[in-house]
């Protein structure tokens, strides 16, 4: 009988520890000035978990959720956060200065604080991207290894790091380091203007005999995610014949990878590709999402109809920054030069300068320059303060429906910025122009006795 009840008690530990397992992370938080009723919880672009804000801006929920990198988004602004089973975190922030105020609490938030700061020592270095390209190879070097070693030097001085996080991120820079080598050559050749550049077989080095096949480095660690499709989007790009790199990533890819190309060179498929036919053969070869190839399909469709001399898709009353509203057939007897954009978009942002400067070269002449932003509503007051800080001169519009709006729908735009020449007539010249600061523009616009 003691032996019968000895065993009862085993088995009755066993049971409790088994109930006792934490396979979920406790969540919660208070945001001061929100500017949305949800905090949304994002593995990439998959939403993991919307958590509703109680009246007085905090909130409080369980994930469950694999140990990773995730983003926090709240009011169109994102942070990245680190979670992981029996985590116990809490969050505060005020949107009025959302990434200088966030900071975290509990088991877990060392991690978390970490990235806060990482993020803020990105900003507070601004580097300046056109002059570290333009740079020569040994410049260039100097410069990206002392990045590298300060990224080093932050990761060391924190205290009390989960270890799988401190590896990752160790890794993170050590790829982010590579990616830079990486993006030298085609980048420096749009930086110094210098497009017969070819670099140093010494410099591109480092990049040999990297392994593109970690399926686990794949999964966990971003910077070399990123290395590795920016490797085979170089591949197709560079290639005398894509379809070849297609068959052969379509074979020796894992499916996460495959996926994933996809979804980055859809975008190549545009109004002015030559090879959009092989682009979208190869994209559907290799996704396995039903519903993206659908969606694919009907812009590839689109596309078809934005050729040289088809009429251009139309907006209609579109708020106009200086009162009133705007139709693109009001602006009809000249030329369009229609820059799609938004407030938060750092490549279009660059681009403003060169459209000034452009704007100025051609005033008189028989072109309209309009910008389009295609900003959300809850952004229009940024907008308004944008355009008015930066000075910025032609006609500036607001879509009806932000990225929605038909316009951009029918103009098949999914990445910006994007640029569109209408001729006189309301037909396209072009629905992908060159951007303000590419001197293929001027040269398109003196073909067109502009």
């Amino acid at each position: 009988m003691k032996r019968l009840i000895a065993v009862f008690v085993v088995a009755l530990c066993f049971a409790c520890n088994e109930e006792a397992k934490v396979d979920y992370t406790l969540f919660s938080g208070k945001i001061e000035n929100p500017k949305d009723l949800k905090v949304t919880i994002l593995k990439g672009r998959e939403k993991v978990k919307e958590i509703t804000l109680n009246n007085n801006g905090t909130f409080a929920d369980t994930l469950k959720v694999e140990a990773g990198f995730y983003s926090l988004s709240h009011g169109g602004e994102t942070s990245a956060i680190y979670l992981s089973p029996k985590d116990n975190i809490n969050v505060t922030l005020d949107t009025e200065m959302f990434d200088e105020t966030i900071a975290y609490t509990g088991a877990g938030s060392q991690n978390n604080n970490y990235l806060a700061a990482k993020y803020m020592a990105n900003e507070n270095a601004n580097i300046d991207i056109a002059k570290l390209y333009s740079s020569n190879e040994t410049e260039f070097l100097s410069a990206i290894n002392d990045i590298k070693n300060s990224k080093f030097k932050l990761l060391k001085v924190q205290k009390d790091l989960n270890p799988e996080f401190v590896s990752i991120e160790e890794k993170n820079i050590k790829y982010d380091y590579l990616s830079f080598i990486q993006n030298y050559p085609s980048a420096h050749k749009y930086y110094s203007k210098n497009e017969a550049f070819i670099p140093s077989p010494e410099f591109m080095k480092p990049l040999e005999n990297l392994d593109y096949k970690n399926q686990t480095d794949y999964t966990s660690v971003e910077s070399y995610k990123n290395l590795v499709k920016n490797h085979y989007v170089q591949k197709i790009g560079e290639a005398d014949s894509p379809t070849e790199v297609f068959e052969f990533i379509n074979k020796e890819a894992f499916p996460e990878l495959k996926n994933d190309l996809a979804s980055t060179l859809q975008y190549r498929i545009a109004p002015n590709n030559d090879d959009n036919k092989v682009y979208y053969e190869g994209i559907m070869g290799l996704s396995s999402d039903e519903k993206f190839k659908d969606n694919l399909t009907k812009d590839y469709n689109k596309i078809q109809k934005l050729v040289k001399g088809m009429p251009s898709p139309k907006f209609v009353n579109y708020e106009n920054h200086k009162g009133g509203t705007t139709s693109l057939d009001d602006l009809k007897g000249q030329f369009i030069y229609i820059d799609v954009w938004a407030t938060w978009c750092g490549p279009c942002i660059a681009e403003i300068p060169s459209l000034k400067e452009l704007e100025k070269k051609y005033h008189g002449k028989n072109i309209a320059f309009v910008s389009t932003s295609i900003d959300v509503e809850s952004a229009h007051d940024k907008w308004v303060k944008m355009v008015n800080d930066k000075e910025l001169g032609g006609i500036q519009l607001i879509a009806d429906n932000n990225s929605k709006s038909q316009f951009v729908t029918d103009y098949a735009i999914n990445s910006i910025p994007r640029f569109l020449l209408i001729d006189p007539d309301g037909n396209i010249v072009s629905a992908d122009a060159p951007r303000p600061s590419d001197p293929k523009l001027i040269e398109l616009f003196n073909e067109l006795n502009i």
